[in-house]
Formats: structure tokens, sequence, C-alpha cells
């Protein structure tokens, strides 16, 4: 065959690729779709052909043809003049909108903002799109503001302040009123609200709405934390003083509605200095042989009544916030460390899963009831391994039991798919005024597995109750936790990235077998350097858990029906369940799934909002206890790859900082997004995600929670030289007035 020939067949080919693309894409509307998708249905079988419709999709995009709604999945253009969306406010500069209709992001210059606030509900003008360049709006309407603080420092002049913010949603600083500063002075952390904001004004005004304390006072930083992600850092008068009013209320007429089991063996296990207790384990040998396992769970609901003062604030928090030096609790203490927790040797109203089962932790029969309990003995982790690993100590028989009985379950669980997450977890040596004294890193166990093993029975037993009913009837509204399958694409870069430390990790196949993949990486990389930063990435490459009405499974479990049920004193979702629960053990009707979803979707949106001021917690900490480091080295690894820089995460701690794109002097290093990875011009050295590299501790800085390193070469030396570096910047900066100068003469 001829060179022509050739090339028309293969032109032929490509045109008939592009038609069936094109096809197929029309006929979407606003359904999303990536290339796995597009070439399954247009019969695209081969990795070529998949590889031509990637790249089609991609020109596709460039062109404006399609929108690329998220890294990799598209959809078809629904695109008139005008849009509503939600506006998207970053302090460099880099506005945006993501509309209602579509998802779509439109950048928004600043001069086309109106001011509009992160969150705001606007109305935009869309620009007509240009080739190659992203679609741009400006904001014709801003529909609803949303309400919303900012959290920094005060600056107090003679006859005005203003706030140096902290915001990643805010550029500039608030400029504040002397009768607005509700007395704070310069130094004070304050929470303030902007009052106004005048189209032709750079800055904003506002006032304060509270004063948190001296800047760099661990009281005030902390609460400044929980205020930046809208959390709530103090407890209202009003529901302490409901909640104090509140008995036990365990009386005859109470103990004859449940299923009395006081004079049944019940332990706690909980952390040692945990003081809400919201479950516990009951243990006894039944004459055929089997044992009785009862899962008790706090009765919260019995206490704290549908749409009282107690449960509106309940369920506005959502979830307790676990911060790394205190708990902020759903509830008042008087409720969830007194009446309800279960405290031993005192009486507790329960919520209870009772089942029947053999040493091989087979269920024979469960029952769900409500129960009327007394602990025996509250256990440590630490205690009660010391049982597990000694097999001495108070309710040996028991315990040995149980452990065996879920290292059972747990190998079924793994065998059956679900994914073995066993990261080490953060904490700190605290000392009375917050100071961090030291990090440790928190294994879990057979004693921490114990507990999780007969939870997540408890709370599966519980979906499986409603959400696949005996009769076969249609099922009753119900909130899940549910975990839906990993993006493609995510899964497809840490298949290749884990395959580039010599592990193999399925990016296809059945959900079982990907997840066995997956177990089999993280077994074979305990221990060694790259784990955490694969079980990382295991993690990210997961979608995230949420809480809904529409069951869809839970991926990471490898289970059907999952819910929360174990936890109500610190999950408002738990306490939803208990209250199906009790209505549909009762015969009661269906509840409205409307306003079910919304509940759900806010406790979702609360939970993130939690583990977020977590994380920032630690980081605070984790700068606190670096401040006493400076200058000494570490050995990390690059725990991740920006245009900007390389963080680090350490081995000895797990801190992570940053080594700045302008301190790595010994080339000029390209960001490649795709292969996570700087790379040279000059040398083509590389910096790849998961390398291993020794740095220094250069800077802490603990208002912006930011470590950062120096890169160090094989003989401890800094990569980064000061006379060099120095004399290197002032050659090009140097260089570059010259040429400016030459270009403005040329000019004139």
């Amino acid at each position: 065959m001829s060179k022509s020939s050739s090339g028309n067949a293969s032109g032929r080919k490509a045109s008939a690729l592009n038609k069936k693309v094109g096809e197929f894409v029309s006929q979407q509307k606003g359904n999303t779709y990536n290339y796995r998708q597009v070439s399954h249905a247009i019969g695209a079988s081969t990795a070529a052909q998949q590889r031509n419709v990637a790249l089609l999709l991609v020109e596709m995009a460039f062109n404006g043809d399609i929108i690329e709604v998220s890294p990799g999945k598209y959809k078809s253009p629904q695109r008139g003049n005008e849009a509503v969306g939600t506006f998207v406010r970053r302090n460099n500069g880099k506005n945006s909108v993501v509309t209602d209709n579509d998802g779509e992001t439109l950048m928004i210059a600043e001069r086309n903002s109106m001011h509009a606030l992160n969150g705001d509900k606007v109305r935009v003008n869309i620009a007509a799109h240009r080739r190659g360049a992203e679609p741009e709006a400006e904001v014709i309407e801003i529909i609803e503001k949303k309400e919303q603080t900012f959290i920094g420092t005060l600056k107090v002049e003679r006859h005005f302040g203003y706030l140096l913010t902290d915001s990643k949603f805010l550029a500039t600083d608030i400029f504040i009123p002397k009768s607005k500063l509700k007395g704070g002075k310069t130094g004070d952390k304050a929470v303030v609200r902007i009052s106004e904001w005048k189209q032709d004004f750079k800055n904003p005004s506002g006032e304060v709405i509270d004063i948190l304390g001296e800047a760099g006072e661990n009281n005030a930083e902390i609460h400044a934390i929980l205020a930046e992600f809208g959390l709530p850092y103090k407890y209202p008068s009003s529901v302490e003083t409901a909640a104090n009013k509140i008995e036990a209320g365990i009386t005859e007429e109470e103990v004859a509605k449940r299923v009395d089991m006081r004079d049944v063996l019940t332990f706690t296990i909980d952390p040692a200095d945990a003081k809400d207790f919201d479950d516990a384990l009951s243990f006894r040998a039944l004459p055929n042989g089997r044992y009785e396992v009862g899962v008790h769970i706090a009765d919260v609901t019995h206490y704290v009544k549908p749409d009282g003062i107690i449960d509106k604030e309940a369920q506005k928090r959502a979830t307790s916030v676990y911060l790394v030096d205190r708990v902020v609790p759903m509830l008042p203490e008087h409720l969830c460390n007194g009446i309800c927790s279960l405290r031993p040797d005192e009486e507790k109203l329960a919520f209870s899963v009772i089942f029947e089962m053999d040493a091989q932790a087979r269920v024979y029969n469960s029952m769900i009831a409500r129960t009327v309990i007394k602990s025996n003995r509250r256990f440590s982790y630490e205690e009660a391994q010391s049982v597990i690993e000694t097999g001495m100590g108070d309710c040996v028989e028991a315990i040995l039991a149980l452990d065996s009985m879920a290292k059972q379950l747990r190998k079924e669980r793994y065998e059956e798919g679900s994914v073995e997450f066993d990261r080490a977890e953060v904490k700190f040596e605290i000392s009375p005024d917050g100071t961090p004294l030291g990090v440790f890193f928190k294994v879990s166990k057979d004693a921490n597995k114990l507990i999780e093993e007969f939870m997540l029975l408890a709370n599966k037993t519980v979906a499986s109750y409603v959400g696949k009913p005996k009769d076969k009837k249609k099922p009753k509204a119900f909130v899940y936790r549910i975990h839906d399958v990993p993006d493609a694409q995510r899964l497809a870069d840490f298949s290749a990235i884990a395959r580039g430390f010599g592990y193999k990790v399925k990016s296809s196949g059945t959900p079982r077998e990907i997840n066995r993949s997956i177990n089999r990486m993280l077994a074979e990389v305990k221990g060694k350097g790259e784990e955490n930063y694969l079980a990382t990435l295991a993690i990210r490459s997961m979608a995230k858990a949420i809480y809904s009405t529409e069951n869809i499974g839970h991926y990471g479990l490898g289970f059907d029906y999952y819910t929360h049920f174990t936890s109500p004193i610190r999950r408002y979702p738990d306490m939803m369940v208990h209250r199906l629960l009790e209505r549909y053990l009762a015969g009661g009707r269906s509840v409205v799934v409307q306003k079910l979803e919304e509940q759900c979707k806010h406790s979702s949106e609360m939970e993130q909002l939690a583990a977020s001021a977590e994380r920032a917690s630690i980081k605070y900490k984790q700068v606190e206890y670096m401040q006493s480091h400076l200058g000494e080295t570490y050995s990390g690894i690059i725990s991740g790859v920006t245009e900007w820089g390389l963080y680090v995460e350490l081995k000895e701690n797990l801190c992570e900082g940053l080594i700045p794109m302008r301190d790595l002097a010994d080339d000029y290093y390209d960001f490649d997004e795709k292969n996570h990875c700087l790379v040279g011009r000059r040398h083509n050295h590389r910096y790849r995600l998961g390398d291993n590299v020794d740095v220094k501790v250069a800077r802490a800085d603990l208002e912006k929670k930011q470590l950062d390193f120096v890169l160090l070469d094989d003989k401890g030396l800094a990569i980064k030289g000061e006379d060099y570096m120095g004399k290197k910047a002032s050659v090009r900066e140097a260089l570059a007035d010259k040429s400016h100068g030459k270009k403005k003469r040329r000019r004139k």
C-alpha cells in the first residue's frame, strides 16, 4: 500500500471516530461522561482507540465544543447568555462562579464581581467563548448573600481599625470604624462581619462580632480555627440550662417497656481520656453452645425530643468536633458526659442490637430493642489490649471470645472486598497551656478493631432491617451511610503511581477485585518509607462517604446496606436513625423523604467542615511544634507537587512543609501535572511524588499554618545556597531591568 493510500485510510478512520464521538456527545444533553464511557458506547475497545477518544475529548473541550466539568469528566454546554450559580472567591484573585444548571465553572475578574463574597448566589452574564480560553462571566446581580464572617488579627489606629484576614476567600483587609471595634485592640484575634462593600472601594467595611483573645494564645487560635469553618466555639447558655433540667428517669414503668439486661456482663472499651461512652458490649454463653452478644448504644433520643431547643442545636451542629486539645460536643455536657454516657456501675437506657452467634462469628439471630443495662467495667483500649495479649485480667473470657469473633468478622469482610485503611493517627503531647511537647502516632490494635467490628455489624444489621424488609415491601425512608465507586481517572492515576513503587493495583474490574488489590498493596507496603504516602493516596482515590436517603451501598466497606447507629452522642444522623427505628419498630408509616434528605445533606456538609477544622488544628500544632526545631534536618517524602513548589512530609512526625519553587535554584523547573513531578529544563532532574528527600526546617509561620523547608543534597548541604541564590537573583533582576530599559528606550 502506498503512503498516500495509508494516510487516506488513517484519515478516514479518524473522521469516522470523530463522527461517532460527535453523535454520542450530541445525544447526552445534561449528562456527564468520560473517555471510558464514550469508548464503550461507540465500540472503541482497543487501547489505541480509547487513547484517541480521550485526546479528541480534550481537543473538543479546548475548542469550547464541550465543557470539562471536573478533571476527565465532560458534558455538552447548555448555555444561554445568563446563568445563576454560586460565587467562589479566592484570595489569589481567581474568582469564579459554579453554575446551578450544569456545574460549569466560569472565571470572573474582580472588576466584574460586584464584590460578591464566597458562597453568594449570583446571576451572571456569560461572555462569548474564545477558543483556547477559559469561559468568563460578569456578575450582574447578587441574588442571595450568604451569612459569613471572617477571622483575623486586629490593627487599631487612632480613628479606625482594620482586620488583617486569615481567609483564603478574601484578599483584602476589612476596614472597621472605631465605633464597631467592640473593645478590640491591636493584636486581638477577632471575628468580623462585612457590613458594606461599595463598588468603587478596594476594601470592605465591617464590624467586630466577637473578640477571641490575643493572637498566638492557644484558646484564641483554636477558637479562630472553629470560627474560620463556621463551627460553634461556645455553647448557648439557654441550651445548657434546658439540658441541666433533664433527669435520668429510669423508673420501674420505663424499665417495664424495655428488655432488662442489667444482670448480663457488660463493659465499655474507649480511649483512656474519653468521657462520653456511647457504646457498650454485653456477653453471655447460651445453653446451646452459642453466645449472646449485645451492642448497646446510649439512648439519646429518649431524652432529646424532636424540635426541642436541645435537638435544634444538635441538628445545627450535626457532629462533635475533635480538635488536638479538646472536643467541641454536639450535645450539652450534662447529657453527653452524664445522663447518656454508659458509665460503669450506673443503670442506663440503651438502644441495642442483640446477636446470637457462634465461635466462628456466624450470626443465627438478631434483635433490635430498647434496653436497660448496667456496665460492670470501663476499659481503656490499652487495658483491653493487655487482656488480649496476656490472657489475664477482668472479663478475660468475654474479651478473648469477642476478640476471636471480631478477627473472623474482619477476615470475612476483607474477603468480600472491604478496603483495609489503617493509617497511623497523629497525636500530640500537650502541656496545660496548650503548647505541643511531642508528637506520637496512635496505632489501631486488636482492642480497637474488636470494637470496630461489632459496631460495623450493628450498623449493617440496622440498615438491612429497614432497607431490606422481610415482607419484601417497598423499604421505608431511612438514613444510609453511602460510599460511591471511585472515580475511574483517580483510580488509574493511583494505580500508575503505585506501579512506580513496584506495587500492582487494579484500576478496572469488579469492586471486590479492585479492593483486594488495594489491600494487597497496603499489606506489602507496611513498615516501608512510602507506606503513609501510598495509604493517603489510596484514600484520596476514593469517593467521600456521605449520608443519604438513596441507598447505593458502601463501596469501601463492601456492604450493600450500611448506616450510622452507634454514636448518637456525637453524630446527629445516628439520632435520626434511632428515631426512625423507634417509629418503624412500632409499625409506623414512612416519613417524608425530602426533609430527611435535606438533613442528610446538612449532616454531610457539617462532617466535612469538622474534618477540615480537625486537620487545621493538627497543622497549627505541627507548625507550633516545629518552631523549636528550626535549622534541624529530617528525612521526608514528597507528598505533593504543585506549580508553586514541593510539599514534603517528614517521616519522623508526619509534619508537612513546602519547598517553594523559588528556592529550587539549581535549575528552572516546569510542573508536569500529569506525571506529578517537577522537571528541570537544563539538567532534566525530576522531583516526583513519593520521592525520598532530606530537608532542613527553614521557617514556621503560625499565622499561615505553614512550614517552609530547604532541600538538602547527598552531603546534607542546602541545594539552595544563600550567596549563590542571592547572586543569581540579583543578576537576573539586573538583566531584566536592563532589558526593560532597552525596550522603553526603543519605544521612545
